[in-house]
């Protein structure tokens, strides 16, 4: 796409959505323009194949942040087209040829009075894009940097991710160096870098008037070249630095989660702000308690009678009193009962359920009064099969 195209066209007309329109209206506008306009539901039709291209490529600019940002500064810039100025520079209409504007002929400006853009020496679109679209040039300040973001690793206990825990972590990161005060210099007298005259950045042309901005390779980004670099940073400014924090790990966290700590990252450069820090939570794994989201799971064994004839059985719970739960008579064996608000904290600050799964205990070893009375039993319900079902659906199988 050429920059002539890019402010000449009107991609909101395209996808029929105002200029206010919010991400989600043009993203919606797209999809129902793209299934209407899809080569695959029109064969062979020419003009719905480039009407399908045209929407394309006006989501690709208006779905996209930066783009939509820098196209609707370009319009406002150019509108639609024109430029406005008047007889000599001073009030009144004209229009530009944008062919002519964007490229770049030698002495091809117009309207060379007060407001007009003279052709020949300086000045001109190239320089107007220039600033719109690269943000800086030759003469700017030494702008703030930001410092690097970290990541690092901490390993909580079950209970510590369930219910939430502060803990202590040993960082390194990059720092101001101090022996040279993160001048990167012996004495603290760096120079200005002859590259990027200071800026930490610098432009390369793409054509049509448009550049983009590289940081630096001479001083790496710091507008700054020391004269005689610090033995201990070598002239970068920035040195290891190892520091403790204590960081609060929120409540229901899961293992493998990375969590964001805004700001507790490395140092920024020239008051500039620091970066981020990500934590990525190890959780061990617990003897009794598992964990199903915002629920937490427990295996409770019951003898047969219990299962059989019903009853009530107390059942654990992660840090606190043991909670009570009614069994109903004929509970099957893995059957799961629900003890509520007794599991993992939520963001909003509710807890889960704790999940109870029975599972019935087989005695291994039984003394004669037991034996005689299942021997009792057996006889008592000798007519009933309980494989009977199993067998007659593999048949119908």
């Amino acid at each position: 796409m050429s920059t002539k195209d890019f402010v000449e066209k009107d991609y909101y007309k395209v996808l029929g959505v105002p200029k206010d329109a919010t991400d989600a209206e043009v993203k919606k506008a797209y999809r129902k323009l793209a299934r209407e306009y899809h080569p695959d539901a029109n064969k062979s039709d020419a003009k719905a194949e480039e009407r399908f291209k045209e929407i394309s490529e006006a989501n690709d600019i208006l779905g996209d942040p930066k783009k939509r940002k820098e196209y609707d500064e370009a319009r406002a810039l150019f509108g639609n087209g024109g430029f406005r100025a008047g007889p000599g520079g001073a009030g009144g209409n004209f229009n530009f040829d944008l062919g002519d504007l964007f490229g770049g002929a030698p002495g091809g400006g117009q309207g060379a009075g007060a407001g007009g853009f003279g052709g020949g020496g300086g000045g001109g679109l190239g320089d107007v894009f220039g600033g719109l679209f690269n943000r800086g040039g030759a003469g700017t300040r030494v702008q703030p940097r930001r410092g690097q973001d970290i990541e690092s690793e901490v390993t909580l206990s079950f209970t510590e991710a369930v219910d939430g825990a502060t803990v202590p972590l040993r960082m390194s990161s990059q720092a101001p160096c101090k022996a040279c005060s993160g001048t990167g210099d012996k004495n603290g007298t760096p120079r200005v870098c002859p590259t990027c005259v200071g800026t930490g950045q610098v432009s390369r042309g793409t054509g049509g008037g448009f550049s983009l901005t590289d940081p630096c390779v001479d001083c790496k980004g710091r507008g700054l070249i020391a004269q005689d670099p610090c033995d201990v940073c070598k002239g970068s400014g920035r040195a290891k630095s190892a520091r403790t924090m204590q960081v609060r790990i929120p409540a229901g966290v899961l293992d493998g989660q990375r969590i964001r700590l805004r700001g507790k990252g490395s140092p920024g450069e020239r008051g500039g702000p620091a970066g981020d820090l990500y934590v990525v939570v190890h959780v061990d794994a617990h003897p009794v308690f598992g964990r199903k989201g915002d629920n937490l799971t427990v295996t409770v064994p019951v003898t047969f009678p219990e299962a059989a004839l019903g009853g009530e059985v107390k059942v654990p719970t992660l840090g606190g009193p043991p909670v009570t739960l009614k069994l109903p008579a004929g509970t099957p064996n893995g059957r799961t009962m629900r003890a509520r608000g007794k599991g993992a904290v939520r963001k909003d600050g509710t807890r889960g359920d704790l999940l109870v799964t029975v599972e019935v205990s087989v005695p291994t070893d039984l003394g004669p009064e037991a034996q005689e009375a299942l021997e009792t039993y057996r006889k008592a319900t000798a007519g009933e099969d309980p494989r009977a079902e199993l067998f007659q659906a593999a048949k119908g199988a």
